[in-house]
């Protein structure tokens, strides 16, 4: 197959998160089984136009206000003369409506839905824009077959009147190779961690005002908070006002390798996003020993089993959310069974299996697109 990815950012963008992984992991697979692969994104300071990255040629051009309105007008002055077999869009931030001008066999893929959780994000203008973008693309995309991360998804769009047999799941996995335990579970003073993009919706806050919670208990304790966004001045400044500043980290970016290692030595990871498509973040720090509590929300309900390979507490309760933290810190038992069941549910999800799902998709896809054009 010669396939075309449209997706606002690629794996290298410094803006990219779980979705972005996602793409290119899976992408990148279906490349080396003897497929061709197109992604056009978005650009970004210091970007090259065009590049070659695992195998998929990455094209790139405008930048993150303008990027939409582009793809259309490349589709019909260059994609479309050069005969991809099926395109891919790849649903992320405001929708690029390909229903509309593709022509080839057409795939969506869905992490979660916005809904009312992009008020907890942007400010009423630009929340209220992306929420009608969505509401629109929620009729122009109910036709189109859809490749979803998780349960939630599903369920959510088919409760918007998609058709469940045009829904497939295609997990977010994890690269084992990389995402090893150590050998012994951590000890010394007790490491939290966090692990993602620093966006407003994400509720880091309110894991800063649980540490607090759990610092009086445990003054010994230690928040470790892994990664860049927007919204980390802010959680900086609730930081220092918490008066916790000597017991919180903020390591900024941190590479995979890094990433893993700081990953290894955490004794448990918190999740307090509002929502979210499955929770890559959760499977990683599963596949290196971690157990992870998380908001009971549209995703994190997928991929965090509770009481098994961690905890659910209500989102928005600080309290519940400290008190659970404290009961795996202080519970050894209790910690080392979720570690283990954590271990096992990371070893069911592998980027080849999704990546065969995906071509499954693509194929379905073409063969129904050839199927209307011979009864039409």
């Amino acid at each position: 197959m010669k396939i075309l990815v449209l997706n606002w950012q690629d794996i290298r963008n410094p803006q990219g998160g779980g979705a972005e992984v996602h793409l290119h992991e899976i992408f990148k697979r279906i490349v080396s089984r003897g497929h061709a692969v197109t992604l056009f994104c978005s650009s970004f300071p210091g970007a090259a136009t065009e590049e070659w990255i695992d195998g998929l040629r990455v094209i790139r051009q405008g930048g993150r206000k303008v990027f939409n309105f582009l793809v259309p007008f490349q589709y019909f002055t260059r994609f479309s003369r050069e005969g991809f077999d099926v395109v891919v869009d790849d649903l992320n931030k405001i929708p690029f409506y390909t229903p509309c001008f593709v022509s080839e066999p057409l795939v969506g893929i869905v992490h979660h839905l916005f809904g009312r959780s992009i008020f907890l994000e942007a400010p009423f203008p630009a929340a209220a824009y992306v929420a009608m973008a969505e509401r629109l693309a929620l009729r122009v995309y109910r036709n189109t077959p859809i490749a979803v991360v998780s349960e939630s998804t599903r369920q959510e769009l088919t409760g918007l009147g998609f058709k469940e047999a045009s829904i497939s799941i295609v997990h977010n996995c994890v690269d084992h190779s990389v995402y090893q335990p150590l050998a012994e579970i951590p000890t010394g003073p007790p490491v939290i961690g966090h692990l993602g993009r620093l966006k407003k919706y994400k509720g880091v806050d309110h894991l800063l005002r649980a540490f607090q919670v759990v610092r009086m208990e445990i003054p010994e304790a230690r928040l470790k908070i892994v990664g860049e966004g927007d919204y980390r001045p802010a959680l900086e400044t609730l930081s220092a006002e918490l008066g916790m500043k000597d017991a919180v980290e903020f390591t900024g970016y941190a590479g995979k390798a890094e990433a893993v290692r700081m990953l290894q030595r955490m004794h448990v990871a918190v999740n307090c996003s509002a929502k979210e498509g499955w929770g890559l973040t959760v499977i990683e720090a599963n596949a290196c020993g971690v157990p992870v509590i998380a908001s009971d929300v549209p995703g994190l309900r997928d991929s965090v089993l509770d009481e098994k390979t961690g905890l659910l507490y209500e989102y928005g309760n600080i309290e519940q959310l400290a008190q659970k933290i404290l009961l795996v810190l202080r519970d050894q038992h209790l910690r080392a069974r979720l570690r283990d069941e954590a271990l096992v549910w990371a070893r069911s999800f592998e980027w080849e299996d999704s990546a065969q799902k995906m071509i499954a998709v693509l194929e379905q896809a073409i063969a129904m697109k050839r199927g209307m054009r011979n009864n039409g």
